[in-house]
């Protein structure tokens, strides 16, 4: 199955958070998006793995996603060794996407720089012949390259490279973040943890605190609302007029 965009995260709800709105924009004009999930998110606070699957299921159905599936790597102890490569790279040759959204190069947990560096070096790797990975039914994989990997800004602020406009994707965002209703403060509703679990993602705050940060996006390119990417090269164009938003 090949995608346009293939968004890899540390953990469920990294993207949704911070590419959310970029993917359900793309999936309304008829590219094909997914999303891999490295970790299962088992070190977290709130919830359980398995009530994060459900959450992160029913926000791949709220973004139209073609397909979400989990690599169950180790949360909080996934390395950028061979053994992990070597499993991301499987990926990226399964799906062959066009374009790769990662984590945050630098951030306030750990995992997030290091998937950073783990999906950027297996995205140059899968390119090279001589690094043999196969399917799951045995056959040998084609290599494969994407054509762009842009890494998404999580909370620590960075400055973007890029900003997509997704203003009219506002809505669907949050909707998918209020997909993981045990991580996040949903109004009218009751936390499924007790208070005592708070944690910095889970209040009031946070929430508004990151629809100021999508604000602030938007800001820059003279639009409500945007996501912002960083990128280790420029985008190229042939016509200054097509950056103009």
């Amino acid at each position: 199955m090949k995608l346009d965009i293939l968004a890899l995260a540390a953990h469920p709800d990294d993207v949704e958070l911070s590419a959310s709105g970029t993917l359900a924009l793309h999936a309304a004009m008829g590219k094909k998006v997914g999303i891999v999930d490295l970790t299962r998110g088992e070190l977290g606070t709130r919830g359980t793995p398995e009530l994060r699957k459900k959450e992160a299921d029913a926000a791949a159905r709220i973004l139209g996603l073609t397909c979400r599936e989990n690599l169950s790597f180790e949360d909080g102890f996934f390395s950028n060794d061979r053994t992990h490569r070597l499993k991301v790279i499987e990926v990226i040759r399964r799906y062959q996407p066009e374009i790769v959204l990662a984590n945050a190069v630098s951030d306030r947990h750990p995992d997030h720089g290091q998937a950073a560096e783990l999906i950027k070096v297996s995205c140059f790797l899968s390119g090279l012949v001589k690094i043999p990975t196969f399917s799951k039914f045995g056959q040998k994989q084609e290599p494969w390259r994407p054509k762009a990997v842009y890494h998404y800004i999580q909370d620590r602020y960075l400055p973007p490279a890029l900003v997509v406009d997704i203003t009219d994707y506002w809505d669907i965002k949050m909707k998918s973040i209020q997909a993981f209703s045990s991580q996040f403060f949903i109004p009218d509703t009751k936390s499924p943890t007790p208070k005592a679990q708070d944690t910095p993602i889970s209040t009031p705050q946070f929430i508004r605190f990151w629809e100021g940060r999508a604000r602030e996006m938007g800001r820059l390119i003279g639009v409500e609302f945007g996501e912002g990417f960083t990128m280790d090269t420029p985008p190229g164009t042939r016509n200054l007029f097509d950056l103009i938003p």
